[in-house]
């Protein structure tokens, strides 16, 4: 008798071979699981350590760039991501002698106090992501002196960033009345009040260094230029940054080399007076809204405001007239009371930078106490000047102009509401957010409430 084994051995090895497969699986798959908890644990930790580093979206700080690895390029932003940034403008800040006369007297004799001049317009300055101002006059501490050679009392420095401004230009006409001394003055004055400043400069180096920010994460760079000096020749080639296309091409250019996302050209320009900008004004506004480099132009000087233009697919201020002087039409032009701030709403996604809405708001400087006030509300809570008022938001808005993407605020002197009574739409900041919505925008007509008129 034969036995056959064979096919009883080969049964069992199949057996553990099964056993064995079975337990490699199971091995394989738990190893498997815990990889997969892993990399959840490490995701969630990044996420959580992300949520903790972010800026909040309400922040108003500008903040120094740092370059990073760790970072996708600083000239790009994801597909699915956009942010909005607010870009306030504003015009002269003049500094006759009777202002910073009314400064000492604000002071109590001791010090000059120019803060109470802007408490009207804080709202609005602190209610953008980046304002941006334009100091006319030298700061130094000589004594003061108005026109036509000015010297301002450096105190202006403290309330510029008292009222929320957090960069200035300094390249105007008077920029070099008082010589190179006055240019490192002005700058002292600003970097001690911490006050970042383009236009004027105290070495080559610097002029060659483009100011940049960074504002919500996005780098935006501010430039500086005037016209004209009064017939002052610069002290050294690098003194004040000179209009000139190519020097405004080449410079913004070397800005979005350094990482600039956003370029903001401040030019000083134009004809004193004249609301229709000048061939000069025309022909350099064609040329630098030609440049893939710069996103929008502003523009001070001539003392009264000039038309809003939209010029190549971009926006021109031509002139936000000035935000505060002692011009009246006792001297000047009646309009060399108003002014505007401007607020620029600029859009940057993976497409660019653009500038997708503009607002302003006509100002009025009060006389004699030089309080800046929004003209088309504050009408309502200063009796003795509401014609004054009304009439000076009239001839601003006829001037700037508005249309598609255009609009002052308030949008029409509209009736307010019963004296005392406030809403979300009354205060300027809300104004700048969406808590009005885009339909009510152009009905919130607001209150910035009463500004008490101190003894002259």
């Amino acid at each position: 008798m034969v036995t056959h084994s064979a096919p009883a051995t080969e049964g069992g090895s199949r057996s553990r071979e099964e056993l064995r497969r079975r337990q490699g699986l199971r091995a394989r798959t738990a190893g498997r699981r815990c990889a997969i908890m892993l990399s959840g644990l490490v995701a969630l930790a990044l996420a959580t350590s992300g949520c903790t580093a972010a800026q909040p979206s309400g922040s108003h700080a500008v903040h120094p760039s740092h370059a990073s690895t760790a970072v996708p390029p600083r000239h790009r932003v994801s597909d699915s991501h956009s942010v909005q940034l607010v870009v306030e403008a504003s015009g002269d800040l003049l500094i006759h002698s009777p202002i910073f006369e009314r400064a000492l007297v604000l002071g109590g004799g001791r010090h000059y106090d120019f803060a109470p001049f802007f408490v009207a317009i804080k709202p609005y300055i602190q209610g953008a992501d980046l304002a941006l101002c334009h100091v006319e006059t030298p700061m130094t501490p000589a004594p003061p002196t108005g026109y036509p050679t000015f010297n301002t009392p450096p105190e202006l420095a403290t309330a510029i960033r008292q009222t929320g401004w957090r960069a200035c230009s300094t390249a105007a006409t008077h920029s070099l009345d008082q010589g190179q001394t006055g240019v490192d003055d002005t700058i002292r004055a600003l970097d001690r009040a911490g006050v970042a400043h383009t236009g004027t400069f105290s070495s080559a180096a610097a002029q060659q260094t483009p100011l940049i920010m960074t504002v919500k994460g996005v780098r935006v760079a501010f430039l500086a230029y005037t016209e004209l000096t009064n017939g002052i020749p610069s002290p050294h080639p690098w003194s004040v940054n000179r209009a000139n296309a190519a020097q405004i091409l080449s410079d913004a250019h070397r800005a979005r080399l350094d990482g600039a996302q956003v370029v903001i050209v401040n030019i000083h320009w134009g004809d004193q007076y004249v609301a229709q900008p000048s061939s000069f004004q025309l022909a350099l506004a064609n040329t630098l809204t030609r440049s893939a480099d710069i996103t929008a132009v502003v523009g001070q000087h001539v003392h009264i405001v000039q038309p809003i233009r939209i010029l190549n697919g971009k926006p021109v201020v031509f002139g936000e007239g000035n935000l505060i002087s002692n011009q009246t039409s006792a001297c000047c032009p009646t309009a060399s009371q108003d002014g505007m701030i401007v607020l620029l709403t600029i859009t940057v996604d993976n497409r660019g930078a653009r500038v997708t809405l503009i607002r302003y708001v006509p100002i009025w400087v009060r006389h004699p106490d030089f309080v800046v006030l929004p003209a088309g509300t504050a009408w309502r809570t200063d009796p003795a000047d509401a014609a004054a008022l009304r009439d000076s938001y009239e001839r601003t808005v006829a001037v700037v102009g508005r249309g598609p993407g255009i609009e002052p605020i308030p949008a029409h002197l509209l009736p307010g509401p019963p004296s005392g009574r406030r809403d979300a739409c009354d205060i300027p900041a809300a104004r700048m957010t969406t808590r009005c919505g885009p339909a009510r925008w152009n009905q919130c007509s607001g209150t910035e409430g009463a500004v008490p008129r101190s003894p002259a």
